[in-house]
């Protein structure tokens, strides 16, 4: 992976993570923490797209750039689903 996909896989995971916290209200972190979740699951999850032969090449053609943003966003949403359900359940347990 190189930077520039990994610039466009970090980016594309804080607008999914921003979109997944605008879709279930109830499950945002709000702006800062889902930007962190979904930054760190787009370099996660489009790391492990990529290593597994599903992120495209490391080049910067139309494929490539698509196959970075589809997996950084789609990443980036489901790890602030996961952290906001992980925080969710430890709020409960008082």
């Amino acid at each position: 992976m190189n930077i520039v996909n990994l610039i466009i896989s970090l980016l594309s995971g804080a607008v999914g993570g921003n979109a997944a916290g605008a879709v279930m209200k109830d499950k945002s972190l709000g702006v800062l923490g889902n930007s962190i979740s979904g930054i760190l699951g787009g370099g996660i999850g489009g790391a492990i797209l990529q290593a597994l032969g599903f992120g495209g090449t490391s080049g910067l053609d139309l494929g490539s750039i698509l196959s970075n943003i589809v997996s950084g966003g789609v990443g980036g949403g489901i790890l602030m689903a996961i952290i906001a359900a992980v925080k969710g359940m430890m709020g409960k347990k008082t």
